[in-house]
């Protein structure tokens, strides 16, 4: 892929974020875009009143009142026909329906002049009369629905649904007051007193205007984030789908709870803490937390009580990246979920106390929201490996699978490669002990380590390590002297191709296995671009004064691009060597570190990676300290005596 498509790519997913979230953010009114609740104080400046509104009754209070006119109204019936004793007799339905709504009284209209007043007590059902007069009878009375009608509509218009009157320039509320069950009919009155007027669509405009230029800044500080302190991220197409997409995640799923519900306590339930866990998991907590940051920021811009709920998540993000430092196991993250489940409580009690005097605001609803998201930050183990696959990434857990060296491939590995295997774990362990020096990422080092090798797998028999006790070693003298070596009977430049054969056949094993890529890559790079020597020289020493094509000895790299691929490079060289010394002293291990190490950056194995003089001095010594330990001199044990 060009550098500028690159670039497009990269900038349009940024773009499509920002649009995105302008798409989605709630919108209540949009020329009273406040938010709040009752109990909560009001974080916004003074509200005064811009013009005469109404205060509007609660739907709840306005449907009491309407079923308390409804029940003072008398229905009316028509009479069809007389029945012994002047009794009225209805459907059992009808009969049944007044009773439930609660009615006194009927009025029975004999004739198109006189009606006649009953109460409902007197009127009858047909099994009731039948009971009464010992025969059958059929209802008498029927429903005047034209007139019920009429009293239904006047009775329910005859309740108000407002109950006062604010002027013009009355003060409302100012920022820090709670806003009480008063206020908050007065607020809502006041929304909908706005979106009565026809607020024009020039004022929505304005306000879509600034909605977006507040997201593009937030997003563009990100992007600033990752140009200055994170150069290598910016122009990772893949890194920038993933923070796209994390960020996605949440400011939809906030929105759409906004928008649907508008209840913002069930914000509460959404995992922002996925962000700080999965960023730091793949890329570093730095990162993580402004990632987080910004999230939050952005989300804030649609929540009631936009302080309370900064304050809230900022502090669960530094928890999280406090918390999560490290992910190589599952119980990790459950530690992670009971940190984050207890500073969630402690905050929301501490902020209901503080804002509001008072502990009967705290609401056991909100409690089992956060326990419920927990649970939430508990699934995400799951959602890591989702976007392992999605995106090709390596967390701690799936190295630490990797480097189990009990796998079904490691097991073949020891199995048929019993010299190459052993050389691995060494090399795992003095790459793992100078990671660890440097700051480097040991974990990953150890693993890549493990694999670095397993190219040889496809024909052990052609490298010492493997061969019968007798056959030469050494770093590259993959020849030699002795019938067991089968490279005796090939030339030195085939002989060189086959050796230099092991990394293709290590990268095509790795993707059966489906290796990460990461992994891979130190299979690729850890002889860099440098000569199989033993062969080259060979060459050499066989035509004196010809000139060699090194082409053909060399690795095909690439060279190592981090320092982690570059420790690997200096152990696998130095182990190997190792085995070759004559005398183990520590003069002559520390000449052979120093001797394969300058070699190797002579040939200018290390000139893309971001090691400094000092990380290779340190490598060094662990190197030397670690082999002068493993060969150390033992002492004799004496023999018993007959």
């Amino acid at each position: 892929m060009s550098h500028t498509l690159k670039t497009i790519l990269i900038a349009s997913t940024y773009l499509a974020l920002t649009v995105l979230t302008v798409y989605l953010f709630p919108r209540y009114n949009n020329a009273f875009n406040y938010h709040f609740e009752i109990g909560k104080p009001w974080g916004y400046d003074l509200v005064t009143a811009e013009f005469d509104f109404p205060i509007y009754k609660t739907d709840a209070a306005v449907q009491e009142e309407q079923r308390e006119a409804l029940q003072n109204i008398t229905p009316c019936y028509v009479k069809v026909s007389d029945l012994p004793g002047g009794i009225y007799v209805l459907p059992l339905d009808e009969y049944e329906r007044l009773h439930t709504d609660g009615y006194k009284r009927v009025s029975v209209r004999t004739d198109r002049r006189v009606a006649t007043t009953l109460p409902v007590s007197e009127l009858l059902t047909p099994k009731t009369a039948y009971e009464k007069l010992g025969r059958q009878c059929e209802p008498n009375i029927v429903p005047d629905s034209v007139t019920n009608a009429n009293l239904y509509q006047n009775a329910l218009e005859s309740v108000s649904l407002t109950f006062g009157l604010v002027q013009s320039g009355e003060r409302i509320i100012d920022r820090g007051e709670i806003v009480t069950a008063q206020t908050y009919q007065i607020l809502t009155s006041l929304a909908r007193a706005y979106q009565e007027k026809n607020i024009t669509r020039q004022q929505s405009v304005y306000v879509q205007i600034g909605e977006l230029s507040m997201i593009a800044l937030m997003i563009g500080l990100f992007v600033l984030y990752l140009a200055i302190i994170r150069p290598k991220l910016f122009p990772q197409l893949r890194a920038t789908l993933f923070f796209s997409l994390l960020m996605a995640l949440m400011i939809a799923t906030s929105f759409v709870v906004l928008r649907l519900s508008g209840d913002s306590s069930l914000l509460y339930i959404v995992p922002f803490a996925w962000v700080g866990i999965l960023t730091s998991v793949f890329y570093d907590s730095r990162t993580a937390l402004m990632l987080h940051c910004v999230t939050i920021m952005i989300i804030s811009l649609a929540t009631p009580s936009a302080y309370e709920f900064i304050l809230l998540q900022m502090i669960i993000g530094v928890v999280v990246i406090f918390s999560l430092r490290k992910m190589t196991q599952r119980a990790h993250l459950a530690h992670t979920a009971l940190v984050v489940g207890v500073t969630y409580a402690f905050v929301y009690t501490a902020l209901s106390l503080a804002t509001t005097g008072t502990y009967t605001h705290l609401s056991l609803r909100i409690y089992l929201f956060i326990l419920a998201n927990m649970v939430l930050i508990i699934c995400a183990y799951g959602l890591i490996y989702v976007f392992e696959r999605v995106f090709g990434l390596v967390s701690d857990v799936t190295l630490v699978e990797l480097s189990n060296v009990n796998s079904e491939l490691m097991h073949r590995f020891a199995e048929e490669a019993p010299g190459t295997f052993q050389h691995t774990l060494q090399v795992s362990n003095l790459a793992t002990e100078a990671a660890k020096k440097i700051d480097a990422n040991a974990l990953l080092v150890r693993t890549g380590a493990l694999y670095h090798d397993i190219g040889k797998l496809e024909a052990p028999q052609n490298f010492t390590e493997n061969q019968q006790i007798g056959a030469p070693t050494g770093s590259e003298q993959q020849g030699g002297k002795d019938s067991n070596n089968p490279l005796l009977s090939m030339t030195n430049r085939e002989a060189a191709q086959t050796v230099i054969k092991h990394v293709s056949d290590g990268l095509a094993l790795a993707a059966k296995h489906h290796l990460p890529q990461i992994i891979r890559s130190f299979i690729a790079s850890h002889h860099g671009t440098s000569l199989v020597r033993y062969f080259y020289n060979s060459e050499a020493n066989a035509h004196p004064g010809e000139k060699i094509d090194e082409a053909a000895f060399r690795y095909p790299g690439p060279k190592p691009t981090t320092k982690e691929a570059a420790i690997l490079m200096m152990a696998d060289a130095v182990e190997a060597r190792s085995r070759s010394l004559k005398e183990y002293t520590e003069e002559s291990i520390a000449e052979m570190v120093n001797q394969m190490i300058d070699a190797q950056i002579q040939d200018g194995q290390f000139a893309e990676t971001p090691l400094s003089f000092r990380d290779v001095e340190t490598i060094r010594e662990v190197f030397t300290a670690k082999l002068i330990a493993i060969h150390h001199h033992r002492i004799a044990y004496p023999t018993l005596n007959k």
